[in-house]
């Protein structure tokens, strides 16, 4: 369980407060204003942003003291978070050993998540011969190595078109079923909400508050969500 206790986020003038926990296998969409707080609770999930009040905590344990590699999860960025210079081989290799000295059952898990995730046979490739597409299968591929229980995504779809961004969202599924993982994405797009998170944060007006069940929020949408949506 992953528990956001009394949790205080500032930084000149901004101000973002969370108070809610995340059970194990849960998907959650993180939706609201642009500014208001989304990616800065991520950062600090993920240990790149000190709170300036309340704790993080993985199944009743601080994560205060932890550093970022050592945090029971893995973060996806709009960049992917690949290495141009590496191959497509190496950059995964990251997720098993950052000194990329791979045993022969590591180097066979990696040609095992490329091909689960459709791209089998492009170890040698680097992330500039690879479309946006592949470029987020091969982020998920990593995801799936590493398999930590809390996958963290900052919209690493949202410069995909629609009928791509969906099919990497069904792949975002199998990637979460696989590995068990809770997922903590944020978005701008209602939808992705809608046809992946089973409960939705509204971040907005300086409160990440507690994750509601996605199809009743959107139903019945508080009023800053509303004029989020227009």
């Amino acid at each position: 369980m992953l528990t956001l206790e009394n949790l205080v986020l500032t930084q000149d003038e901004f101000r973002l407060t969370a108070d809610w926990k995340v059970q194990a296998g849960e998907r959650v969409a993180l939706i609201g204003p642009s500014g208001a707080g989304k990616s800065t609770l991520l950062m600090a999930l993920a240990g790149f942003f000190a709170p300036a009040a309340g704790s993080i905590l993985w199944q009743g344990a601080d994560l205060a003291e932890v550093a970022p590699g050592d945090r029971p999860l893995t973060i996806l960025f709009q960049d992917q978070n690949l290495f141009p210079h590496l191959t497509l081989a190496q950059n995964l290799g990251l997720g098993l050993s950052p000194t990329l000295r791979l045993t022969q059952a590591q180097t066979t898990q990696i040609e095992t998540a490329l091909l689960r995730v459709g791209l089998a046979g492009m170890q040698a490739r680097k992330p500039g011969q690879l479309s946006g597409g592949q470029q987020g299968r091969a982020a998920l591929a990593r995801a799936l190595l590493r398999a930590r229980p809390v996958l963290l995504l900052d919209e690493p779809f949202a410069a995909l078109g629609p009928a791509l961004k969906a099919e990497m969202l069904e792949l975002l599924d199998e990637v979460a079923t696989a590995t068990g993982a809770a997922v903590l994405m944020v978005t701008h797009d209602p939808n992705d909400a809608k046809h992946f998170a089973d409960k939705t944060v509204l971040v907005a007006d300086g409160v990440a508050q507690a994750p509601v069940a996605t199809a009743e929020l959107f139903a019945d949408p508080p009023p800053a969500l509303h004029d989020y949506l227009g």
